[in-house]
């Protein structure tokens, strides 16, 4: 029995004050490493609480871009009326208010809602509108998608949205991504120019939340009304747009985690490729890899090679430009680490961009191990292996796009972007060995079953 109007408001509010209380808490309780992941955490098993109550919306931003998309012709059951959206908006920022009134009780004191020092609101602006974007799009595709009904990864991919974005976008935003969240801070600060960031972080916060609607409509056609795509053979359109966006998210978040100099920056990254794999997985296959697509290639399962590789080297040098505007012209280069050498870049580039094509293939490609239920995790695991491995010696870039992107941007600064190329030529070759083991160890794909991995 569907659950009534007031059984989904108590549970939007006790979702949305956990929430803003366990920010509160670790903001004001200085937790310099792990403060990311406490709020993910607190945000996944609330979703997984109360998903089957009301949705787990949680943030004004997600239920704004649900009833969007149910303006935009969702079917239905996809998206939400506008009325039921006003509603759980209001009861949101209702419970937002009292959590941040709670904290300030708690600690007796607040904190005040402002972009970073250094930074202003335009570069802050940037990074709620994105990683916002990226949190009601992976709600829309994992959650809301009538295709994606039953999974059990909705609530890790939606809570790992935060890892992703609270180590690279938290030390320049303070990482709210949801106008609910940027209430309560406000409301617990006790000082009114809380309120005036509040304001203009709801803005970008709500255009992030209507593109992530309409790009919910690029790569999902067949979830809104008067469409005869097929689910089952994404167009072109689709599938591309699905990895310039999966590209641009990646390379993004691994350009803000290193700038901000993130203890944690292997496990934010890791867990935006986490998140996009499990959004877009059965749209394009989710490569957001030059690598990844030349294993499954080899492999015999892939098509359109040139394409995808071309939108996502597109995607990964939209993604270097914008982390450097962010940062003000600020970029990184592209070598090895400190102390260490070109040869032992080949080595940790090759074996670890092996590892990550490996585990592509084997959970998601091959039809004897494919895991649709973990695999998002386990690819998404090998980015943080190889960052935390190698990231001292090569930066663990594990993706030509990455590389590119990162020499791009570098070019403005007087880098070289040969080094990029170098990268490449170094994964590529880790790509192919994974692709021959896996032929190998696994019944080899035929050319009349070029499946992308879902």
């Amino acid at each position: 029995m569907p659950a009534t109007l007031p059984q989904q408001l108590v549970a939007e509010f006790t979702g949305t004050f956990l929430l803003i209380f366990t920010v509160g808490c670790n903001v004001l309780s200085q937790t310099q490493v792990w403060a990311g992941v406490s709020i993910a955490c607190v945000l996944m098993v609330a979703i997984y609480a109360f998903g089957g109550v009301s949705g787990a919306n949680f943030n004004p931003a997600v239920s704004f871009a649900l009833g969007l998309t149910k303006t935009l012709g969702g079917k239905e059951e996809v998206g939400m009326e506008w009325k039921q959206a006003g509603i759980y908006m209001g009861v949101q920022l209702f419970a937002a208010s009292l959590a941040g009134m709670c904290y300030y009780a708690l600690f007796g004191h607040g904190f005040v809602l402002s972009p970073a020092k250094g930074f202003g609101v335009g570069s802050a602006g940037i990074c709620e509108l994105v990683y916002t974007f990226m949190l009601c799009f992976v709600v829309l595709n994992v959650a809301v998608a009538k295709g994606k009904k039953g999974n059990d990864y909705y609530g890790l991919a939606i809570g790992f949205v935060i890892v992703a974005g609270a180590y690279g976008a938290g030390p320049i935003s303070g990482g709210c991504f949801n106008p609910a969240v940027a209430f309560g801070v406000a409301t617990g600060s006790m000082d009114l120019s809380s309120f005036g960031v509040f304001l203009w972080y709801t803005l970008f916060e709500l255009i992030g939340a209507t593109l992530a609607a309409v790009f919910f409509k690029v790569v999902r056609p067949w979830e809104f009304e008067g469409n005869n795509a097929d689910a089952k053979n994404p167009s072109q359109s689709a599938i591309l747009t699905s990895e310039f966006l999966g590209t641009y998210i990646l390379v993004l978040t691994v350009g803000l985690n290193v700038l901000a100099k993130s203890p944690a920056a292997a496990f934010s990254i890791g867990a935006s490729l986490t998140c996009m794999i499990y959004a877009l997985g059965d749209v394009s296959g989710a490569h957001f890899n030059p690598a990844v697509t030349l294993a499954i290639s080899i492999y015999g399962a892939g098509k359109d090679v040139a394409l995808y590789m071309l939108v996502q080297i597109a995607g990964a040098i939209v993604a270097a430009l914008t982390y450097v505007y962010i940062h003000f012209g600020e970029s990184f280069p592209l070598g090895p680490g400190v102390g260490h050498t070109w040869t032992q870049v080949s080595i940790a580039e090759v074996v670890f961009t092996f590892v990550l094509c490996l585990i592509v293939l084997c959970t998601a490609v091959c039809k004897e191990t494919t895991n649709p239920t973990m695999n998002g995790l386990a690819i998404g695991s090998c980015v943080t292996v190889g960052g935390f491995a190698i990231g001292s010696i090569s930066g663990g870039s594990l993706n030509p796009a990455v590389s590119v992107g990162i020499a791009a941007a570098q070019i403005l600064n007087g880098g070289f972007f040969f080094k990029a190329l170098l990268y490449s030529a170094f994964e590529f070759a880790g790509a192919a060995a994974a692709a021959g083991v896996v032929m190998v160890t696994h019944s080899k794909a035929k050319k009349d079953e070029a499946a992308l991995p879902q």
